[in-house]
């Protein structure tokens, strides 16, 4: 476990970016796509791309490599790398756990104002895990930037983030219908994005990433990889532990 937190900081910001770029890639792939006829080529990226030709109306958008003949759906690839993008940043910043990721909702973000000043702080609730306890996180500038993308691509047409019921695989019950951040269309409707789907996720952004580890290997991460780094980093500044442990939701 050492070895893996050793091994993983010096390559987060190299993922970091990587997964922006692998989120900007697919987002203009499938606008070039879009643009395209029928049966067009078309080249983006430096990559030679030709619009299918389907035989009925469809909501996704099918290209195929010239080459190899393979098929794409765009708009599969394009959902897929915003939300690793989206996922890894949460984790990153915050230091939550996969399961505080998959519960974040609307109602998760909050407004302190400052008495003395007057002045808001963006702040980020999670609800209780492991814990009994509810934490708080401020929201800084990069984190602010991810959340604000989330909502905008979540919401609805009414301006409202959707209702959808998630299943809590620890009490075997459905939760209550809540504005979950981390929630995408399948097929016609919202579902959330579980915590497999997570894992999923980040596992493709990293296969894509082409990140190697010290033994020349694809490098993995986990997603509590993320919260162990986030605290060593954390200490690593000067951060005192016993704030550490409460900025994690650990018992002082």
């Amino acid at each position: 476990m050492d070895q893996r937190t050793r091994e993983r900081p010096p390559v987060l910001l190299v993922l970091a970016a990587a997964v922006d770029r692998g989120r900007t890639d697919a987002a203009a792939r499938l606008d070039a796509a879009r643009a395209a006829g029928p049966g067009e080529l078309f080249t983006v990226g430096g990559q030679a791309l030709r619009r299918g030709r389907l035989a009925r109306p469809s909501r996704r958008i099918w290209v195929e490599e010239p080459d190899s003949g393979k098929r794409r759906d765009l708009i599969l690839e394009e959902d897929n790398a915003f939300w690793a993008w989206a996922a890894i940043e949460v984790l990153r910043h915050t230091g939550i756990r996969l399961e505080e990721l998959t519960e974040l909702s609307h109602h998760s973000l909050v407004q302190y104002r400052i008495p003395a000043s007057g002045e808001l702080v963006p702040l980020l609730s999670v609800a209780p895990s492991k814990t009994d306890q509810e934490r708080l996180l401020v929201i800084d500038p990069e984190l602010a930037e991810v959340l604000s993308a989330v909502i905008t691509r979540v919401r609805g047409d009414d301006g409202a983030v959707p209702l959808v019921a998630s299943y809590d695989q620890h009490e075997c019950t459905w939760n209550p219908p809540m504005p979950l951040l981390f929630q995408r269309v399948i097929g016609l409707e919202n579902r959330p994005v579980p915590a497999q789907g997570i894992r999923t996720l980040i596992h493709g952004a990293l296969a894509a990433s082409g990140i190697t580890g010290t033994d020349g290997k694809p490098m993995d991460f986990l997603p509590h990889d993320f919260r162990r780094v986030f605290t060593t980093e954390a200490i690593l500044k000067g951060m005192p532990p016993h704030i550490a442990q409460l900025i994690l939701g650990h018992k002082v």
